[in-house]
C-alpha cells in the first residue's frame, strides 16, 4: 500500500511538472500573439508603438497598417499608423501617433486652433481634440498649447512660440511639464449633434426615402 501511494505521488508531481511546462509554453505563446507583427514598418512607427505599449499594454484592435488602443490612461483613443506624415512645425519629424481626449471645442476658436497646428484636430459632433505627432509627450505639449489658446492663456504666436521653446528644454535635458501630462481636465458630455434645420424627423426622412425608392 505504501509503494502505490508512493508511485501515486511521483505520477501527480510528474504530471504537475508536465502541466507546469505546458502552462509555459501557453504562456509564452500568448505573449507573442498578443506582440504586433511590425515587419515592414518604419523605425519611427515601430518606436511608438513600442512607447506606447510598454506604458499600456497589447492594442485592443489591429489592422495591416493601424493599432488601436481604446480608453487607456486619459485618451479615449489612440491610434499609430504605419504611414507617417512629414511635419516641419516647429522641427523637422514625422507624424504617425494620433491621441484623443473628450474636449468640447468652441466654435470661435476652431479657426485659432487650425493656425496653430495643423496636427492638432478636432470633431465638434462627437467630442473631441486630438493631436498627431511621434511621441506621447509631444502630443501632451500640442493640446496643453491647443487648451491655452482656447481659454486665452496664450495668442496662437505666443502657443507656437512655447511648442518651439519646450521642445528645445527636452531636447536640452529638461523635463518639462507640458509635456509630462495633461494640465487640464478632459471633458464629460462634449459631443454638439448641433441643431435640425429642416423640421424633419429622422422616421419622416426614412418615409420619404421608402415612398420615393431612394436607397
Amino acid at each position: 500500500m505504501k509503494k502505490a501511494v508512493t508511485l501515486f505521488s511521483l505520477i501527480l508531481i510528474t504530471g504537475l511538472g508536465n502541466l507546469s511546462a505546458q502552462d509555459k509554453k501557453m504562456s509564452k505563446d500568448k505573449k507573442v500573439m498578443m506582440i504586433p507583427d511590425l515587419t515592414g514598418w518604419p523605425e519611427a512607427s515601430s518606436m511608438a508603438v513600442k512607447e506606447i505599449t510598454d506604458k499600456y499594454g497589447k492594442p485592443d484592435g489591429i489592422t495591416k497598417d493601424e493599432l488601436i488602443w481604446m480608453k487607456k490612461g486619459v485618451w479615449k483613443k489612440i491610434c499609430i499608423n504605419k504611414k507617417e506624415t512629414k511635419h516641419s512645425f516647429p522641427i523637422e519629424h514625422t507624424d504617425m501617433m494620433q491621441t484623443t481626449i473628450s474636449y468640447k471645442v468652441p466654435v470661435d476658436i476652431m479657426d485659432e486652433l487650425g493656425k496653430f497646428d495643423g496636427s492638432v484636430t478636432f470633431d465638434r459632433t462627437q467630442g473631441t481634440m486630438s493631436a498627431r505627432c511621434d511621441k506621447e509627450g509631444n502630443n501632451f505639449l500640442a493640446l496643453n498649447l491647443a487648451h491655452d489658446i482656447i481659454t486665452g492663456k496664450k495668442s496662437v504666436e505666443e502657443a507656437r512660440k512655447a511648442y518651439g521653446d519646450i521642445v528645445k528644454e527636452k531636447m536640452n535635458g529638461g523635463n518639462p511639464v507640458y509635456m509630462q501630462k495633461l494640465t487640464f481636465s478632459t471633458q464629460e458630455n462634449s459631443a454638439d449633434p448641433d441643431i435640425n434645420t429642416t423640421g424633419l424627423t429622422k422616421e419622416d426622412v426614412t418615409k420619404g426615402m421608402k415612398k420615393n425608392g431612394v436607397k
